[in-house]
């Protein structure tokens, strides 16, 4: 055949097969990938829950509507009738509603609560401005701490102390500074042991109040021993024979409480009590508002020990296990690819 010009070229030659020995790339499978991920996430996000999350979840509500209600026995003074009348049913009822629109611009759990103490008579009326005492408060605390916040129009401006309608969050087993708003002034309670409330335990803190004067009231000069004048400046004195205190430990909401208050009138300088204004012998709260207020600790209670424990316990654990499967299942991949 004639020459057509063009050099002669070989034969592609077929690939090389790779030496005895060698691997090819070494690959994991998109799967194991994702369950590794997962498992680093997991182990990630536990402590992340535990020291971030919870303690920005142990902040005091804002928008709180809670009424509570103590009721007892005792004696209190009838002014129609100026004498005191013994063996009566006291019953003190406690309105806190929140200012969330405050509490809001202010970053502070700012709570109005209104208090009435009612007599047999002055219950059926069913107006706080007929009750035998109405008091008009409002409270402002920091809300991770439960510490006073002098601010937004608080009443009464020297409020004090570590409690107040509520204790601090995880509540400590030592004494804590309550505030008695009677006496106007903390009141030191001591830790005294656990106690059942409705099945439900919580923390039982005690205190008393001393014979203390609060103030003056002005009287006819008969009534506390002093016919030959007229109207006088008697003295008001206050104590408080037993103050009992159960509180759910973790979220410091007040579970029951049981007073015994004791007011009286004594003539200007005198160190007898002359007349008794109001005494109630453990006036505590009534079964209905320690279910009310058990339910309430409870639920609290529940959410902050499943962001503080439950879920970073078992992200932890899960993510443990998923994390040490990923990291076995992609070795292991890579040895079953790398296999001539």
């Amino acid at each position: 055949m004639p020459d057509s010009g063009k050099p002669d070229t070989p034969p592609a030659a077929p690939p090389a097969a790779p030496p005895a020995g060698a691997t090819t790339a070494r690959t994991a499978s998109p799967l194991s990938l994702a369950v590794l991920g997962l498992g680093v996430f997991l182990l990630v996000l536990a402590p992340l829950l535990a020291w971030y999350v919870e303690p920005r979840a142990k902040v005091t509500p804002v928008d709180v509507d809670v009424t509570t209600v103590f009721t007892g026995t005792g004696s209190y003074f009838d002014t129609g009738a100026l004498r005191t009348r013994d063996r009566q049913k006291i019953t003190i009822t406690r309105h806190v509603l929140g200012d969330v629109a405050a509490s809001e611009k202010n970053g502070r759990a700012v709570w109005d609560v209104s208090t009435t103490v009612d007599t047999p008579q002055t219950l059926a009326l069913k107006d706080p401005r007929k009750a035998f005492q109405w008091t008009v408060e409002r409270w402002v605390t920091d809300r991770r701490s439960n510490a006073p916040v002098h601010c937004c129009e608080e009443a009464p401006t020297r409020f004090d102390g570590d409690a107040y309608l509520k204790f601090p969050f995880d509540v400590q087993k030592k004494s804590y500074r309550w505030w008695d708003n009677t006496l106007g002034a903390a009141v030191p309670l001591r830790f005294a042991g656990t106690k059942k409330i409705q099945g439900y335990p919580g923390y039982r803190f005690t205190g008393t109040v001393p014979p203390t004067r609060t103030g003056s009231r002005q009287v006819p000069g008969r009534l506390v021993g002093r016919p030959g004048q007229g109207q006088i400046q008697a003295e008001e004195w206050y104590a408080n024979s037993g103050i009992e205190l159960v509180v759910e430990q973790r979220t410091g909401r007040i579970i029951n409480a049981s007073i015994s208050p004791h007011k009286t009138l004594r003539a200007p300088g005198a160190r007898r009590d002359a007349v008794t204004l109001l005494r109630g012998e453990g006036l505590q709260f009534t079964p209905a508002t320690q279910r009310a207020q058990v339910r309430l600790a409870q639920t609290d209670s529940d959410r902050l020990a499943l962001v503080g424990r439950t879920l970073p316990v078992g992200a932890a654990a899960a993510g443990g296990v998923l994390a040490l499967a990923g990291v076995v299942w992609v070795v292991r991949g890579r040895r079953a690819a790398g296999r001539p």
